[in-house]
């Protein structure tokens, strides 16, 4: 992968990767902090936009076009990085280099997300009043259908009460009750004030001449016309994410219509003296929890038979780590308190050589797929650029390979419970406990 990346004005980044793949991946993010206020108007905006353009009046024309391109792939959608929320429009195509003639799938991929993110359909300073009703609708559908989900829902839920709902604790899909506020008119306003604030992010990954591809994208008119920014996002990651330390936990107990207890544990990692811990805590959380080879999958599932699905995940833009579990509700006590236990054993460096070297090897496997994933590739390099610390992948697995176990061992002292959230059937609770 051969990167470099150009300010085309403050704000406003192009990113090009020079690859081997036989595909074109171009993706625009659009970048703004979490607000409450303003989250679910995020969340259906993308939607609209793909729903029909100035030039392409709807889905369908949008869908013609991309099948004139050998059968080109588009979407878009939202996610959250940190305290941040990313609106992300993407297409992939077939390199020219591999088809019969010269097509210029490339240019004429990007000027399609150009016309949907830029030029969209507007009648009399509002949006197509058929097509928001229409995502009002799909979006409350997805909302809704979160609930049906209980590893998702569980997740999200712990997720929020550890953030008390502000930043990261905001769904990215926003909330019902707003759904109803949003109108054809109020959106494209939304929709008018995003573009001039966002900070935007061109990625194009392809077998290409940089200097070409750079020149189209400065000389198009639609980034002409652009105002340069301030760059809105708020910077998160370990250095900055500061834990206090707590008097006790918060254990929320909830009642729903569940066969199976959805266990979710939000640990804090306290401030510490390690330089640049993350690599320390990317090793222990895949100690504790990540992968089969974990204490978890090894104690809690496989030899205490005490639940169907373990894992944790470490979130280092906020410095947390999330436990996982699904279980029978009546094991809710048992399995907490060996969870607990196999925490403290951490902290007492109850775990071996061998434990980290597969640890390690887990980790460094996953870092070598980045190269074999055009996606992955641009996902490492954004989650950097939000994060404002760059560093190369070969660089990374170095800085895996010469964690020692006695820094690890150090680090887990500074590990706390922050959150105990257990979803859980209100019957089977009550009568096995």
């Amino acid at each position: 992968m051969n990167y470099s990346k150009k300010i085309i004005k403050d704000g406003i980044t192009l990113h090009l990767l020079k690859t081997k793949f036989k595909t074109d991946y171009s993706v625009f993010f659009l970048t703004l902090p979490l607000k409450k206020d303003t989250i679910t108007e995020n969340a259906i905006l993308p939607a609209v936009l793909r729903s029909g353009t100035k030039k392409y009046e709807n889905f369908q024309k949008i869908t013609e076009e991309l099948e004139m391109l050998y059968g080109a792939s588009f979407d878009c959608g939202i996610d959250k990085s940190g305290d941040n929320i990313v609106l992300k429009f993407f297409i992939e195509s077939i390199n020219d280099e591999f088809l019969p003639k010269s097509n210029n799938n490339l240019i004429k991929s990007i000027d399609i997300l150009l016309n949907i993110i830029f030029e969209p359909l507007v009648e009399n300073n509002s949006f197509n009043k058929k097509y928001v009703e229409t995502e009002k609708n799909n979006l409350e559908m997805i909302i809704n259908s979160i609930k049906d989900n209980k590893d998702v829902f569980s997740y999200e839920r712990c997720i929020e009460l550890m953030y008390h709902g502000n930043g990261y604790g905001i769904s990215k899909y926003g909330n019902i009750k707003d759904i109803k506020n949003i109108n054809s008119q109020n959106l494209y306003k939304y929709y008018e004030n995003l573009i001039r604030t966002a900070k935007i992010d061109i990625f194009i990954s392809s077998n290409f001449e940089n200097k070409e591809i750079e020149k189209y994208i400065i000389n198009n008119k639609y980034f002409k016309n652009l105002n340069p920014r301030k760059e809105p996002i708020i910077i998160n990651n370990f250095k900055k994410e500061i834990k206090e330390i707590l008097k006790q936990e918060n254990i929320i107990r909830e009642n729903y219509d569940v066969t199976q207890g959805k266990l979710q544990i939000g640990l804090d990692i306290l401030p510490n003296d390690f330089e640049d811990f993350r690599f320390i805590a990317i090793l222990y959380n895949a100690i504790l929890g990540n992968g089969v080879n974990s204490k978890l999958f090894q104690i809690v599932r496989e030899k205490e038979g005490l639940a169907y699905t373990t894992k944790s995940e470490y979130i280092v833009q906020k410095n947390n780590i999330i436990i996982s579990c699904g279980i029978e509700c009546k094991k809710f006590e048992k399995t907490l308190n060996l969870i607990k236990r196999l925490i403290d054993d951490m902290k007492c460096g109850d775990f071996s050589e061998e434990d980290l070297n597969k640890a390690k090897g887990y980790i460094i496997s996953g870092i070598d797929s980045i190269d074999e994933e055009q996606d992955l590739q641009i996902l490492y390099i954004f989650g950097q650029e939000l994060s404002k610390l760059e560093m190369s992948i070969d660089e990374y697995k170095e800085r895996i390979k010469k964690v020692s176990i006695q820094e690890i061992k150090e680090f887990a002292r500074y590990i706390q419970v922050n959150t105990v959230y257990f979803l859980e059937n209100g019957g089977e609770n009550d009568k096995n406990n």
